[in-house]
């Protein structure tokens, strides 16, 4: 079995996500929604954020989303043929609680309490036990699951199965799929991104009854042995949670083969990509379009704060 050793120090992270869009006509108007702001988790401090939008908009204004997760919202008035989002902030991350997953209750167990919902928390889980927008039902998903999730297997070693088999059988290839890609054809030519293979874990976890989240986040890299870390050579990144009854939600990242870490910081969740894109805009005028997004991820002890 792959190593799943946890981090056990608190890491400290400054991060920066500048997002370039230019356009080949004026932007007369546009609103946007940002989910770029840390979620407040109880193994997650948000220490400082600080956001620049040029042009300025001429209305901010920041609230919650149906999931939880902090949004900010602007709208545009001035004409631009460039926009820059810019937001930085500094966070905490504290180690996952030690999780036995081999002691984990049976997958069939929490199905059958997903299904029932017999208490608040199944029927919050109950939520993202559902198809969604880019997680459709699919036999082909519970037909590449079902070898994980044989009977009687407890919840967390049969979820960790899964998304070692996803790591050691599918190809990361950053070309090989765009944003609007089905998830069957994932499926078929078994390569893609980060965001690919969660939506390919979820699904296939919604197929055997049990609930699991879509994250969106960012993930420390490290660099190859005697080299500096690239500054802005880190990306967004996406995993999924499953829930594994009570309040255990189990972070795993199939594109990597893992369980939750320090490594990973979260920025927000919900049923699929679609629920949590970055950002997101409706625009008059404009023309073509080009986006550039540089994310830096660096311990904060490489990186003084001067924010």
């Amino acid at each position: 079995m792959r190593d799943q050793t946890i981090d056990p120090e608190n890491m400290r992270y400054r991060i920066r996500h500048t997002t370039t869009c230019t356009y080949t006509d004026e932007i007369q108007h546009a609103q946007h929604t940002l989910h770029l702001n840390p979620r407040l988790l109880p193994r997650q401090t948000f220490l400082v954020n600080k956001i620049t939008i040029e042009p300025p908009p001429e209305r901010l204004t920041e609230h919650v989303d149906y999931f939880g997760n902090p949004i900010t919202y602007i709208a545009m008035a001035t004409p631009h043929t460039k926009l820059l989002v810019q937001v930085d902030f500094e966070v905490e991350v504290t180690p996952p609680l030690d999780f036995d997953m081999s002691a984990s209750p049976s997958w069939e167990t929490i199905r059958d309490a997903i299904k029932f919902a017999p208490d608040q928390a199944s029927r919050d889980a109950n939520l993202f036990a559902f198809a969604s927008t880019m997680i459709p039902p699919l036999p082909a998903l519970a037909a590449y699951a079902a070898p994980s999730f044989t009977p009687g297997r407890p919840i967390g070693e049969a979820a960790f199965d899964l998304i070692t088999r996803i790591y050691d059988e599918f190809v990361y290839d950053p070309v090989a799929t765009t944003i609007a890609t089905p998830l069957a054809e994932v499926l078929t030519t078994r390569r893609g991104v980060c965001q690919d293979f969660a939506h390919l874990a979820i699904g296939c976890l919604r197929s055997m009854g049990l609930a699991a989240r879509y994250v969106s986040g960012y993930l420390r890299t490290l660099p190859p042995p005697g080299k500096a870390r690239l500054i802005g050579a880190d990306a967004t990144h996406a995993w999924l949670s499953v829930w594994c009854g009570g309040d255990t939600w189990l972070d795993l990242d199939p594109t990597n083969g893992t369980r939750g870490s320090t490594d990973m910081v979260s920025l927000a969740w919900g049923r699929d990509y679609d629920d949590v894109s970055p950002m997101r805009g409706v625009l008059i005028g404009g023309g073509s379009q080009g986006l550039v997004v540089e994310v830096d991820v660096a311990p904060l002890d490489e990186n003084p704060s001067d924010i």
